[in-house]
């Protein structure tokens, strides 16, 4: 008795969700997962948990992926998510924003020198003092496009905007981190370090 090869039709292989493999999207955005959770105020202690529960609801919603948006943008609107839950956690537990001091660089050392990774260190620093003191509203459109490098049109999509008001959004979100920036390097001593 000879096998057939299984026959699929058109409309099955045109289903977004299928196809699509947890291990594959694990390995290909695990760092931008990390990267996104760490930028968007989640407390380094808590990265692994936050993490880990991105990929719980892509294990579970994978499935229900509809091809609407790239898969990019479907994680970090899942990312969005997750690290407003991490935040709304740690605001009703009362627990202070972790000291800037404590935090290290964003991203994994590579070969530098110890004074380019004390600069980066204070770079980081410095970055994420910024972006605490940044409405959420204009540190998630500065994450996602600044740093994350998302398009207007992704991040708007991400956020639930049109792309008018996105854009409107990053304008008043640069100016408010470029008033803070100022603040922070102000000479008299009075920043955040």
């Amino acid at each position: 008795m000879a096998l057939e090869p299984l026959s699929t039709t058109p409309s099955q292989l045109a289903q977004p969700g299928q196809g699509i493999r947890l291990e594959d999207v694990y390995l290909d955005h695990f760092t931008m997962v990390w990267r996104g959770l760490r930028r968007l105020g989640v407390p380094e202690a808590s990265i692994d948990d936050a993490v880990q529960d991105v990929f719980l609801v892509v294990h579970r919603r994978l499935a229900d992926f509809e091809g609407r948006s790239s898969l990019k943008t479907w994680l970090y609107g899942i990312v969005l998510r997750v690290a407003k839950d991490y935040r709304r956690a740690r605001i009703r537990q009362a627990q202070r924003i972790e000291r800037l001091a404590q935090l290290l660089s964003v991203e994994p050392a590579s070969a530098r020198t110890p004074v380019e990774d004390a600069e980066r260190r204070e770079a980081s620093q410095a970055l994420h003092a910024i972006l605490a003191q940044l409405r959420e509203d204009f540190r998630e459109v500065l994450v996602l496009t600044e740093m994350e490098g998302l398009s207007v049109r992704d991040t708007a999509e991400v956020l639930g905007l049109g792309v008018r008001a996105c854009q409107r959004r990053l304008r008043a979100a640069r100016a408010a981190f470029e008033e803070q920036l100022a603040r922070y390097l102000e000479p008299d001593g009075r920043h955040g370090r």
